[in-house]
């Protein structure tokens, strides 16, 4: 294996206003926190929670100190990740301006990454399949948050259509993005970022999956080497 990420648990919410439910959201956090470092995890990817609509603003708030007390379980080795949403309801993550306000809330903590979805960005609104359109989200992200906070990719095609702001993924090229996704990871930016996929079919122990993504980013640095885009965002 060439790196490993863990994943917290999708009921995490630290933008509760229940504080009963915040603290057991920190808990479990934490928790991972603690296994991801006990087994050599390069990461935490986690979900900051939904608001349920009473305003993110609020919610970066109640956010924060609960983040702060996690970042210091972070190590050199180990970093915290924030993951985009799709945007359903008042999920928090939406938007590269939301991550960024987060991490400005946070100082800029030095082990705070990102980790793109590109399910997520597509039912945000976010055409991962159009070179220009994805070029300005990367160029985006890079002046409000830094590439070098993008820690890992999250590779999954889409059972809804672009800017649907729903959370429904689809096994990689099978999906509403399809051959759309040798964009996403062929763009230079993520060339050297660990690509997981969430969504595939178990056959006993086959690699179509894979193999399928493999060839959809091979094919996307093709066309962009084409383009004669093959300098870095």
């Amino acid at each position: 294996m060439r790196a490993v990420m863990c994943h917290a648990l999708y009921l995490v919410n630290l933008a509760s206003r229940d504080g009963e439910i915040r603290a057991k959201s920190l808990e479990s956090l934490r928790a991972t926190m603690e296994t991801a470092h006990a087994i050599g995890a390069e990461a935490v990817v986690f979900h900051v929670g939904s608001h349920l609509g009473y305003g993110f603003d609020e919610a970066v708030d109640l956010v924060t100190p609960a983040l702060r007390k996690v970042l210091e379980l972070t190590t050199d080795e180990l970093w915290l990740c924030m993951e985009n949403t799709a945007g359903a309801g008042g999920t928090i993550g939406r938007s590269i301006d939301e991550l960024a306000a987060l991490c400005d809330a946070l100082d800029g903590h030095e082990r705070l990454g990102i980790c793109i979805d590109s399910c997520h960005w597509w039912a945000s609104g976010i055409d991962v399949s159009d070179p220009e359109a994805l070029d300005r989200a990367v160029a985006e992200l890079d002046a409000r948050i830094g590439l070098d906070r993008v820690r890992g990719l999250h590779v999954n095609d889409a059972a809804v259509a672009l800017g649907s702001n729903r959370d429904r993924h689809e096994r990689v090229g099978l999906g509403t993005i399809g051959d759309g996704l040798a964009t996403f990871l062929g763009h230079p930016a993520f060339a050297r970022l660990p690509a997981i996929t969430e969504t595939w079919e178990d056959k006993g122990g086959e690699t179509e999956d894979l193999d399928r993504m493999r060839a959809l980013r091979r094919r996307g640095a093709r066309r962009r080497a084409a383009r004669g885009g093959t300098r870095r965002t």
